[in-house]
């Protein structure tokens, strides 16, 4: 083999090994972003199910004290 032909098998085999090295850890990095998005939406589901919760329960108050209190309407 000539040089030039050894020179240009070793560059695209440096070639093709680094962008396949390259896509492997753009795959991971893509992979670990959506298991973020996840997590993230999980934690935003929980945070919006305990604020429906807090807000129920501010309801069932607010019914038990209009029961033992007179409230009357404000004029606003």
């Amino acid at each position: 083999m000539s040089t030039a032909a050894k020179l240009t098998f070793a560059s695209t085999t440096v070639g093709a090994i680094g962008i396949v090295l390259f896509v492997h850890y753009q795959q991971k990095a893509d992979q670990a972003a959506m298991h973020q998005g996840v997590i993230r939406d999980v934690e935003q589901q929980r945070i919006k199910k305990e604020r429906q919760l807090d807000f129920e329960m501010q309801r069932q108050l607010e019914e038990e004290y209009r029961k033992v209190q007179n409230v009357k309407p404000s004029a606003d």
